[in-house]
C-alpha cells in the first residue's frame, strides 16, 4: 500500500507539472483587464450557513481557494475570494481557521461581506450556499435552510447599488415553492444572472450514456441510497437533467405522488412505474449478481433506508419515478426506455473517491465559469422546476401518498449542452480510492 501511495503520488506531481494546458485557458477566460492594462480576478463573498468538515462551504471553496482537478487537469479557479458571511459558527467550526489561513476577511452581516466593509456592492459574484447548519424543520419535515432570507439580502445590496451580478444559489431555490418562484422572477426582472442546482448531473457516467436531442423517452427511472428529501432533490436533478433533452423539449410536470413501503412494490405490480428500468439502473451500478430488488440490502454495513418512491407524471405524458433503494449515501443510478429500442438505457453515476466530496469540482469549475462569462452551462429552469417537483413530493408525504396535482409546475424550457463542466472521468486516475482523505484544504490539491 504504501508503494501505492508513492506511485500515486509521483503521478500527481507530474500530472501538476503538465497542467499548464489547463490552467492557461482557464485563466486566460477568469483574467479582466482594467484602465491601467492589469489583469483582475473576480472578486466573489460566499455567504454560508455553516463551515465544517465535510459541509458544502468546505466541499465547495475548497476549490475556490487552490487549484483543483477537473478532467485530469490541474485547474487554476480563476477567481478570488474576497469575503465570508458565517450564518453560524458551531463548536466544530472550520470557516475561522480557513479565513485566516487565506486571508480573507469574515464579516458580520451579508451587506457588510458584499460591500466589502464599505458602502457599495463590491464584488463580481455571490456565492450562497445555505446546507448544513441546526435550522429546524416546518410540519412536512423540510429543514428551513435561510436560502430565501440570503437571496433577498443578497438582492437588496444589489438593488441599492444599482449593480447586478452573478449569483449562484446551492441545491434547490427554498423549500417552499411561492419563495422559489419569487426568487426566480426576482432574478429575471432585475436581470440578476442567476445558476442553481446539484452537483450530481456534472458526475462521470459509467458506463458512458448520451441521450441525444430530440429522442422520445417513454418512462425514466432515478435511484439515490440517501436520507429523504435532502438526497431526493439531487436525484430528482439527476433525472431532469438528462430526460429535459427530449423531444419537445421540456413542458413541466403534472403530477407528483410519495410512496413508501410495501406501496412501492405495489404500486409497480400495478405498472405506475417500471420495474424492468429500476432493475437496469442498478445493474449498472452493482451487475445482475445483486439478488432481488425488494428484498434488496447494502453489501457492506447490511442495512437499508425504508424504500421510497415518488411517481412523476410530465405535462406530455412521460412517465418518471425516483427511488430509495438500499443505504449508500454515494449512489446514483438512472436509466429510462426509448421508443424504438427495446433495452433500456442505463448508467450510474461515480462521484470518485471519498463519498460524494470530489463531485464539487466539477460544480466549482461550472460556478467559476459562470461567475467570469455571466451565464451558466444549463438552465436554472431545471432547479426551479426540480424545487417544485420536491416540495410536491413533501406534500404528498404529508397527505399520506396522495396525488398532487401541480398546474403551477409547467415550467417550459430547453435543454443545453452542458458536457464542457462535466467530470468525463480523467480526474479519477489521479485522486484514487486509496488516497487518503484530507482533513481541510490543501495547498496544490490532495497528494498520496
Amino acid at each position: 500500500m504504501r508503494q501505492l501511495r508513492e506511485v500515486r503520488r509521483r503521478e500527481f506531481l507530474q500530472h501538476a507539472g503538465q497542467s499548464a494546458l489547463g490552467a492557461s485557458l482557464l485563466g486566460s477566460l477568469a483574467q479582466r483587464v482594467n484602465a491601467g492594462g492589469e489583469t483582475k480576478r473576480p472578486k466573489v463573498a460566499a455567504i454560508i450557513t455553516e463551515f465544517t468538515f465535510r459541509s458544502h462551504a468546505h466541499v465547495i471553496l475548497e476549490n475556490f481557494l487552490e487549484k483543483y482537478y477537473f478532467n485530469g487537469q490541474l485547474t487554476d479557479p480563476g477567481v478570488e475570494v474576497a469575503s465570508f458571511y458565517f450564518d453560524q459558527v458551531p463548536k466544530h467550526d472550520m470557516g475561522r481557521e480557513v479565513a485566516k489561513q487565506y486571508q480573507i476577511p469574515l464579516y458580520k452581516t451579508i451587506n457588510d461581506a458584499l460591500c466589502l466593509g464599505g458602502d457599495r456592492l463590491a464584488v463580481d459574484g455571490v456565492l450562497s450556499i445555505a446546507e448544513f447548519g441546526q435550522y429546524p424543520r416546518n410540519n412536512k419535515g423540510q429543514i428551513m435552510y435561510p436560502r430565501k432570507r440570503f437571496f433577498d439580502e443578497i438582492v437588496a445590496t444589489m438593488q441599492r447599488s444599482d449593480r447586478f451580478v452573478p449569483l449562484f444559489t446551492d441545491k434547490h431555490l427554498s423549500y417552499r415553492w411561492d419563495w422559489c418562484r419569487e426568487i426566480y422572477d426576482t432574478a429575471r426582472r432585475l436581470n440578476i444572472p442567476l445558476m442553481a442546482g446539484s452537483s450530481l448531473p456534472l458526475a462521470q457516467r459509467r458506463p458512458p450514456l448520451e441521450l441525444s436531442d430530440g429522442c422520445e423517452i417513454q418512462e425514466a427511472v432515478s435511484i439515490h441510497g440517501g436520507p429523504l428529501e435532502v438526497y431526493d432533490f439531487h436525484s430528482m436533478e439527476l433525472l431532469q437533467s438528462l430526460i429535459e433533452a427530449r423531444k419537445g423539449g421540456e413542458t413541466g410536470v403534472a403530477s407528483v405522488q410519495f410512496l413508501e413501503g410495501e406501496s412501492v412494490w405495489k404500486a409497480a405490480s400495478e405498472g405506475l412505474w417500471d420495474f424492468e428500468l429500476a432493475d437496469a439502473a442498478m445493474d449498472a451500478e452493482l451487475g445482475e449478481k445483486r439478488g432481488s430488488l425488494r428484498e434488496f440490502v447494502e453489501p457492506l454495513n447490511g442495512k437499508s433506508y425504508p424504500p421510497h418512491a415518488t411517481v412523476i407524471r410530465y405535462r406530455d405524458g412521460v412517465r418518471a419515478t425516483v427511488l430509495c433503494i438500499g443505504r449508500n449515501d454515494f449512489r446514483w443510478n438512472f436509466a429510462c426506455r426509448i421508443n424504438g429500442n427495446d433495452k433500456p438505457k442505463a448508467t450510474s453515476f461515480y462521484v470518485g473517491p471519498w463519498r460524494n466530496r470530489n463531485l464539487f469540482k466539477a460544480l466549482a469549475r461550472a460556478i467559476q465559469v459562470f461567475i467570469r462569462r455571466g451565464t451558466a452551462d444549463y438552465p436554472v429552469e431545471r432547479t426551479l422546476l426540480v424545487s417544485g417537483m420536491l416540495d410536491s413530493m413533501m406534500t404528498s408525504r404529508q397527505d399520506r401518498g396522495e396525488i398532487v396535482e401541480t398546474p403551477e409546475l409547467a415550467i417550459a424550457y430547453n435543454a443545453q449542452d452542458f458536457r464542457a463542466v462535466r467530470e468525463m472521468g480523467a480526474s479519477w486516475k489521479i485522486i484514487t480510492e486509496e488516497m487518503p482523505e484530507p482533513q481541510g484544504i490543501e495547498p496544490g490539491g490532495p497528494r498520496g
